[in-house]
């Protein structure tokens, strides 16, 4: 069986088939006694849409919102290591060709923009791939 990836948050606005819950993430440090004069202490909030039948939740709800470890790993896998790779890739095969430095770094970004580009054309099925659930915790 497949491993869940679990956060808890509270439930910030419902639309029609739509819950928007509020993540925070805190540091590894959080429960550090030192964490008020330490630097690195913090907390960082993300907002997460989620269809799901909004008439089951109410605004202040806390849950916990959870999603297949696959589909993080896929998420990964589009939004960093794909790009990486066509970076990497373009440079070296643009260098190849031209000896400017500077036309090979804009190739580069000029591909990484193209990339992101005919990603968002298949936004509605990445939405049904990269999908979440929530329950009540």
């Amino acid at each position: 069986m497949a491993q869940n990836i679990e956060h808890t948050g509270v439930i910030t606005g419902i639309n029609v088939n739509l819950v928007q819950v509020t993540i925070t993430q805190h540091e590894a440090c959080e429960e550090c006694h030192a964490k008020s004069a330490c630097v690195v202490a913090g907390k960082n909030e993300k907002l997460i849409d989620i269809e799901c039948n909004a008439n089951d939740f109410k605004p202040g709800d806390e849950v916990i919102v959870y999603g297949n470890q696959s589909v993080g790993l896929l998420a990964i896998l589009y939004a960093f290591i794909i790009p990486f790779m066509l970076i990497l890739i373009v440079l070296i095969a643009s260098g190849y060709f031209t000896s400017s430095e500077l036309v090979s770094g804009g190739i580069a970004v000029l591909a990484l923009v193209l990339y992101y580009i005919v990603l968002s054309f298949f936004e509605k099925k990445l939405k049904n791939k990269l999908k979440f659930n929530i329950r009540v915790s």
